[in-house]
């Protein structure tokens, strides 16, 4: 079997055509040809994933290549117990989160002029929508994206992370907080202000 043999297409649409054990198994023997198809299937979605982590196509190339050595030393452990992109997308995460973390942050008091002010009877002060509609969804948007994409870029790094990683990316709670070495309900506390600062961006960018 080759690369040919074993992808009926290979485009975005094509990947559910994929018979992932024989790939699987293909990559176990070490099969060069089965490495190849592996980037050729995935790699296009998985520098996607890189690049709305790292934020630059630099470091997400970086994450990417990491991943790639990543999976092929720890293919022999893959157990098949989620599909085999599933295993990529996080490896690709993990990656791009640990360069991430290897760059200076954006000082996390920026994040406090983006949250709702409070008058002293308890009241905003702005009066605002509360959050109505997902990141991933606003992404979908056409007219959206970019205003989107820019806004997130704005967010402190620890929240821009938590937000991708739950509402783009679409890990759990609890995933997102093994990741970043933090509580489940840290996790919760830092995507609910991520989630108002994201909106009060998208506010100021509509307005504008």
């Amino acid at each position: 079997m080759n690369s040919n043999d074993l992808v009926q297409a290979m485009d975005p649409a094509g990947a559910s055509a994929v018979d992932e054990p024989a790939l699987i198994a293909a990559l176990r023997r070490g099969e060069e040809w089965a490495f190849e198809a592996m980037v050729r299937i995935y790699g296009g979605r998985l520098l996607a994933v890189a690049r709305r982590i790292c934020g630059n196509e630099e470091d997400a190339r970086d994450a990417l290549q990491s991943a790639y050595l990543s999976a092929f030393r720890g293919v022999q452990r893959f157990e098949g117990t989620c599909q085999l992109s599933t295993w990529l997308h996080r490896i690709v995460v993990n990656m791009a989160l640990m360069r991430l973390r290897t760059r200076r942050r954006k000082p996390e008091e920026q994040m406090e002029t983006l949250l709702p002010a409070f008058q002293e009877d308890g009241h905003h002060v702005e009066q605002f929508s509360e959050w109505a509609m997902p990141a991933d969804r606003l992404l979908e948007r056409e007219d959206a994206r970019a205003a989107v994409r820019s806004c997130i870029a704005q967010l402190p790094e620890s929240y821009r992370q938590v937000l991708l990683l739950r509402d783009i990316e679409e890990l759990t709670t609890d995933e997102v907080a093994r990741m970043l070495c933090a509580t489940p309900t840290a996790i919760k506390v830092r995507l609910h202000r991520a989630r108002q600062a994201l909106s009060t961006l998208l506010r100021r960018e509509f307005v504008r």
